[in-house]
């Protein structure tokens, strides 16, 4: 029997977010009730006109601060799970907000000593298992991983350190401190939590976008680093309340490695040069791709089972996005 089956209520932070559209809309379709939490009201009335067909199963709740103490009290009674993807993307910022929500939602979640609540869902990311500046043997990463260095150097340098180190320190930072108070408090409450760490996220776009530079940013676009297609990250969403052997657990979510060139070359073949208005650079004939880093994601597919689209499929159906929108 699933944790928290369809029919259940279910609190959805960052609902309107590049992931969190696609993770209220997978939840809907599953015949679940959508608590949404956004930071104003004209974000919420987007996501009720985009979800129209499903009537009263969507209900929004505004929150401008997410960062204040007792900010989720009230949007967290009455659920029976929460799926918590509110976080800042930018990696450019000093702003704690990611350790403060993080530990927010839990607060909140004490405080209401709710008997209906059987999950809490953390959206990390890829950032907090990352290691920076491995060297130049190849390694395989898991969920046994922690990007320890990241919270060091931000330590030792302080506004100092760059961009990416502060966001991947941050993300490390709130896990950590996620199940820190999951340990200190098990015994007085009835509900469990899972971290899904999604790896560099792509594919089409149901959030408010009018322009791709209002597209949230991936902090440090590099080679060597997993991805997966937003479709299935939300899908590993749903799949999170529903699974039991899920509880408990850091579950990284990635489809494979990839470079830069790989897209490129899809690209290419989808759209050769001349036949459209992209322009993508081409391989260097007979270019190897060697992947420093490896990841271990059979945990995974032992406890969800996902069939990861493909890199085709995500570039196809992405193109046909921007296309649509006119970019």
């Amino acid at each position: 029997m699933p944790t928290v089956p369809p029919g259940s209520t279910v609190l959805v932070t960052g609902a309107n977010s590049f992931i969190g559209m696609w993770v209220v809309r997978e939840l809907l379709e599953k015949g679940y009730r959508v608590r949404g939490v956004v930071r104003s009201p004209h974000k919420a009335s987007f996501i009720q006109e985009t979800f129209t067909a499903h009537g009263d199963k969507l209900e929004m709740t505004v929150i401008e601060d997410l960062a204040k103490g007792g900010a989720f009290d009230e949007a967290i009674r009455g659920v029976s799970a929460v799926e918590h993807i509110a976080s800042p993307v930018t990696p450019y910022t000093d702003d704690p907000q990611a350790v403060e929500g993080a530990i927010g939602i839990l607060q909140s979640a004490l405080k209401s000593k709710s008997e209906s609540l059987k999950r809490i869902v953390i959206t990390s990311s890829i950032a907090a298992i990352h290691v920076l500046n491995h060297t130049s043997e190849q390694i395989i990463l898991s969920e046994t991983d922690w990007n320890d260095e990241a919270v060091r150097l931000v330590e030792e340098k302080g506004k100092d350190a760059s961009g990416v180190t502060k966001y991947e320190a941050s993300k490390t930072l709130a896990e950590r401190a996620a199940w820190s108070f999951l340990d200190k408090h098990k015994h007085e409450v009835g509900w469990d939590l899972v971290c899904l760490h999604p790896s560099y996220v792509y594919g089409p776009c149901m959030h408010d976008v009018k322009m791709p530079s209002d597209l949230n940013t991936n902090p440090g676009f590099t080679d060597d680093r997993c991805w997966a297609d937003v479709r299935d990250v939300a899908n590993a969403h749903a799949l999170a309340l529903e699974k039991p052997e899920a509880g408990g657990e850091r579950i990284l979510i990635c489809a494979g490695p990839s470079v830069w060139q790989e897209w490129f070359d899809v690209a290419n073949t989808l759209f050769p040069p001349g036949t459209s208005r992209w322009k993508f650079p081409r391989s260097e004939p007979g270019r190897k791709i060697t992947y420093m880093i490896q990841y271990d994601t059979s945990k995974a597919s032992r406890i969800f089972g996902i069939k990861y689209r493909t890199m085709k499929e995500t570039i196809t159906d992405s193109l046909a996005d921007f296309q649509r929108r006119g970019w």
